[in-house]
């Protein structure tokens, strides 16, 4: 008896039908588009990657853009501030060398106005010191020089007499050295100065004698009190100019304290 296959649904498809209805599957999808359904979504999956890419890309673009920008306004700031201190700096120095300027004029002006007041003193006082002046103030001549008479021993007066009471204050014609302080003779108490100028002067028959020898002094300054010592017939100041500090070189004394700008 032949052997006979079974039929039914129970029955397997042989390969050859699978492979079949594979084949009849694809191009059943392919026909009704489901693979060209799936194709679009897979572009439109590449279009999301791409966009979200560039959106990236745009968003870093971006960002590099604004640190730059707030880069570059820190820079600004930074050179601003700087500009500005050193817009002050040189304020604040041209300030001080203003103010260094007005203290240095100041300063010249005070050194300057004390050399001006130092120079004035020393001429004030050269001229004091070169300025002659009577032996005794506001006196006149009572004798006049060359006068005759006894009381000289050599017949005549070799000096003026100033009149003068007892006491009053005798003082140096001009600067000089005392080169004499004592008792004088017949000049009484009397003193003697070499003057600067190289003439002497002799002051006799004081009551008193305030100087000694080698004694600077100056014009004005007092040596003594007028008197009537030794041969004097009464108080006065006898004054006489020499050229030598010996007796017997005198000179006018008149012609003498005149030539030196005193009035007499």
């Amino acid at each position: 008896m032949a052997f006979t296959r079974a039929a039914g649904k129970h029955r397997r498809p042989s390969a050859l039908s699978r492979r079949s209805a594979n084949i009849a599957g694809v191009a059943a999808l392919t026909t009704t588009g489901v693979i060209g359904t799936l194709a679009p979504q897979a572009f439109a999956a590449d279009q999301d990657l791409a966009a979200e890419e560039t959106g990236s890309i745009r968003a870093v673009v971006m960002e590099d853009s604004v640190t730059e920008t707030l880069a570059e306004r820190v820079e600004a700031q930074a050179t601003a501030q700087r500009e500005a201190y050193e817009k002050a700096e040189a304020q604040r120095k041209a300030e001080e060398a203003r103010k260094a300027e007005i203290k240095r004029k100041a300063e010249a002006k005070v050194r300057q106005e004390r050399e001006e007041r130092a120079r004035a003193a020393r001429e004030a006082e050269r001229k004091r010191l070169n300025a002659y002046r009577l032996p005794v103030a506001g006196s006149y001549v009572s004798t006049g020089y060359k006068a005759g008479g006894a009381m000289w021993s050599s017949g005549s007066h070799s000096g003026v007499d100033f009149h003068a009471s007892s006491g009053s204050s005798v003082v140096a014609v001009g600067s000089g050295t005392v080169v004499e302080a004592g008792w004088g003779g017949a000049y009484g108490n009397n003193v003697v100065i070499r003057m600067n100028d190289g003439s002497y002067t002799q002051y006799g028959h004081l009551a008193s004698i305030g100087v000694s020898v080698g004694q600077s002094v100056t014009p004005g300054q007092q040596i003594g009190l007028s008197g009537s010592t030794g041969n004097s017939s009464g108080p006065h100041l006898h004054f006489e100019a020499r050229t030598s500090a010996e007796y017997g070189s005198d000179i006018d004394p008149v012609a003498y304290l005149r030539s030196h700008g005193v009035s007499v």
